[in-house]
């Protein structure tokens, strides 16, 4: 098969929607499911290999190639995921969903989208599993570094961002988790209980974009229940809404081991079974030759499948994996998102950048050598390279003439794998037991000693990714292995202190804050992060990342802690570790089998409903240690008046925005709305626009932001739809959720 015609086909398509693009070959395809056997049908429905999925070899039609993403394309593996050990299959790590999300940027996202379809595409894939645009609703949630946002504009703004770009390269996106998948205990057997508003307002609203703007292709129904139904057989979430209320034309494909049942998932708008084939093989064709199940349904998985596999061009064998995947560039896009990324949470004495009269640095915390490409449970990325933090510094230092110094600080927490269920203490004397282990003395007294002799200390705290890790939550936000002690005798032992937190989500900060003039979020920032990071540091660019979420001041305040709605009764072990890493659970086969069949059945209700994150804050009027959308630069900006218009179903705010500084940087004007007459339960204000703006020394740039009236709609328990109420709207604009420089009011009518 080839898909010359199908390219030639969309070129003349620009007026259709993104999703009505994928059936411009639907007459040819149903062409080919007519030649089909009911048995070559049904093998497309499930997997082929631990990632790919049968095409129809007697028609030429190729599998189809499934990658993992969504920040890098995983090396080759087969069963248990584990290295097939190739050596051109090295790809560009690029910065996790959390900094990408910082940036604010959606010319980043379509970058990074394109960078890994890109790298896909060499790699011979046709489908990236990513990106993962959950919700951000839990600050321990074990993939919050994979998450985008807690806020559902940014995330569908990026969302579609990165669809665009990775389709554009000629790689399908998979969206993922669809959906309400914000916890990973109990993931693959939690029922999730929210209420429609809270759904189609928070945590739908990402995947929405992506299909309706973005074109997706494929979605991967997520582990977890939703309402009393797994979503791979949910058909209130893959056939009402997915297929018939947003338009959806591509293909479904299970979370791996995601798939419950023949019927319910055949019925509930599942097209292909990842990985197996027990309820997507045989049992299928029997539902179908015993009158059960329509043999149109069937034709119907077929003919989503096969849409996907038109519009993207199979790559030859011959042809995919000859050169290395990891090129420069797609480097040069993790490092530009990595620059734009970096949060500057505070420089209350200015001691950022890095003055001219430092002339030595010490450098404390193993998070300041530690890679981050790896590790945990889940995706990781073979990276070509990683430039860690205390290179990036080391190498910037040199080129100035300044002296580094290193030392560990404390000990790092490392997950053990299944030899460690069995007992036996670490054997690295750098290697803490567990997270809440105190400083090493000997570690602590070798730091502060070389604290005493610097003009500087850079204390390296955070997580990693044995702590934030897929297949399970953090049980707290709390700093790990005594890093708040470091901290404290670091600042008694020299007060010019900057902190740079290394970790995917936030951390409870109460106890450094006071002990460090200045703190930076750096994240787990892709191959160039030391660089990037280096670069902020030394002051050769502005810091210029946004937070994506809240940093609360105590996990108890945030709103899942709060209602009591998690952790309750939340306790067992995870789905996928249990089917596919052995080695991480030291269990056998049979056991496995035996303690899947009896999961617990754990609920989690969404009691705070649509005031997620800031929303939550701000209503019930609690104070955060960092809001969202907080972060500094060098540089000190001026927002000008707003003026306001509506515009063909649109409003459009422009102000002007003048940098007062001395170098050029980057800001991101965020604009807010509020409803102050609403009659209905309402935040006190959303996002609902947002631009970054490059700015020289001194100049001015005026900016436009828009958004579509539509967009202010709230969901209608009573007629189960979407109504824009009447009445003012205050629009406020600035530079984070807590800092409006500029308001405006306009009506709705």
């Amino acid at each position: 098969m080839t898909c010359v015609a199908a390219i030639v086909a969309l070129a003349g398509c620009k007026s259709m929607s993104p999703q009505d693009r994928l059936t411009v070959n639907d007459k040819k395809i149903n062409e080919i499911i007519a030649q089909m056997s009911l048995e070559e049908k049904v093998e497309m429905l499930h997997s082929k290999t631990n990632m790919s999925s049968e095409g129809v070899p007697r028609l030429g039609i190729q599998d189809i190639k499934y990658t993992d993403g969504p920040f890098g394309i995983r090396e080759e593996n087969g069963d248990g995921f584990r290295s097939l050990g190739w050596t051109l299959d090295s790809a560009t790590y690029f910065p996790t969903g959390s900094a990408l999300a910082a940036t604010w940027s959606k010319e980043m996202a379509r970058k990074n989208g394109w960078a890994m379809g890109k790298e896909g595409r060499l790699r011979g894939k046709d489908i990236i599993l990513g990106p993962a645009i959950n919700i951000q609703r839990l600050p321990v949630g074990g993939r919050t570094y994979e998450y985008l946002s807690e806020d559902p504009v940014l995330a569908a703004r990026l969302s579609v961002e990165y669809t665009i770009g990775s389709q554009d390269a000629g790689t399908a996106v998979c969206l993922k988790h669809y959906a309400l998948n914000n916890q990973e205990t109990n993931r693959g057997s939690v029922d999730v209980i929210a209420d429609e508003r809270t759904m189609r307002e928070i945590y739908l609203k990402p995947f929405e974009a992506a299909v309706k703007e973005g074109g997706a292709m494929c979605v991967m129904p997520a582990y977890n229940k939703v309402n009393g139904y797994y979503c791979s057989e949910n058909a209130h979430l893959n056939n009402e809404i997915l297929r018939d209320e947003w338009g959806f034309k591509g293909m479904t494909v299970s979370d791996w081991g995601g798939t419950h049942s023949t019927m319910g998932a055949a019925l509930g708008g599942l097209c292909v079974q990842m990985t197996g084939d027990n309820y997507f093989g045989q049992a299928l064709i029997d539902s179908v030759r015993n009158g059960a199940l329509d043999e149109s349904v069937i034709d119907a998985k077929v003919r989503e499948i096969l849409r996907l596999r038109f519009a993207i061009e199979p790559v030859p064998e011959d042809v995919a994996n000859t050169i290395m995947t990891s090129q420069p560039e797609t480097q040069q896009v993790a490092y530009e998102i990595a620059q734009k990324s970096i949060v500057l949470l505070k420089n209350d004495k200015g001691n950022l950048p890095i003055s001219d009269e430092v002339k030595k640095i010490a450098v404390i915390g193993q998070n300041a050598v530690l890679t981050t490409a790896a590790g945990g449970i889940g995706a990781g990325v073979k990276t070509l390279y990683e430039v860690t933090p205390l290179e990036g510094i080391r190498k910037r230092a040199a080129e100035a003439g300044v002296e580094v110094v290193y030392a560990p600080g404390y000990k790092n927490y490392v997950m053990r794998m299944a030899w460690g269920r069995f007992g036996g203490g670490p054997v690295d004397p750098l290697v803490a037991n567990s997270t809440d282990e105190s400083a090493d003395p000997a570690l602590l007294a070798e730091a502060v000693a070389l604290a005493k002799d610097a003009d500087m200390v850079i204390f390296f705290g955070g997580t990693n990714k044995s702590i934030e890790t897929e297949g399970s939550d953090r049980k707290n936000i709390d700093l790990p292995c005594g890093q708040n002690e470091v901290i404290k005798a670091l600042h008694e032992a020299n007060p010019n202190v900057t902190t740079v937190l290394i970790s995917g989500g936030p951390t409870d900060l109460r106890a450094l804050e006071p002990y460090s003039p200045a703190i930076v979020q750096g994240w787990w920032n892709g191959l160039e992060g030391g660089t990037a990071l280096a670069e902020v540091l030394f002051g050769d660019i502005a810091p210029s990342g946004k937070l994506p979420f809240t940093f609360p001041r105590k996990l108890e305040d945030s709103p899942a802690y709060a209602t009591g709605s998690f952790p309750g009764n939340n306790t067992g072990e995870d789905l996928f570790t249990l089917m596919y890493r052995l080695d991480a659970t030291g269990y056998t086969r049979e056991q496995i089998q035996e303690y899947i069949a009896n999961l617990p059945a754990p609920v989690s209700e969404y009691r705070e409903g649509i005031f997620v994150g800031y929303r939550w804050f701000e209503a019930k009027d609690v104070p955060v240690m960092y809001a969202f959308g907080h972060g500094l630069s060098y540089v000190d900006f001026e927002y000008g008046a707003l003026s306001c218009r509506k515009k063909k179903g649109m409003i459009q705010v422009s102000l002007d925005i003048t940098n007062l500084g001395d170098m050029e940087a980057d800001e991101v004007v965020q604009l807010y709305v509020s409803r102050p007459d609403t009659k209905i339960e309402r935040p006190v204000k959303e996002l609902e626009a947002f631009e970054r703006v490059t700015l020289k020394a001194g100049e001015t740039k005026n900016v436009t932001l828009e958004f579509p009236v539509s967009e202010l709609a709230h969901w209608d328990m009573e007629t189960n739809g979407w109504t824009v109420e009447p009445g003012k709207v205050q629009i406020l604009v600035g530079a984070a959720s807590d800092d409006i420089r500029q308001t405006i009011e306009t009506e709705i009518r």
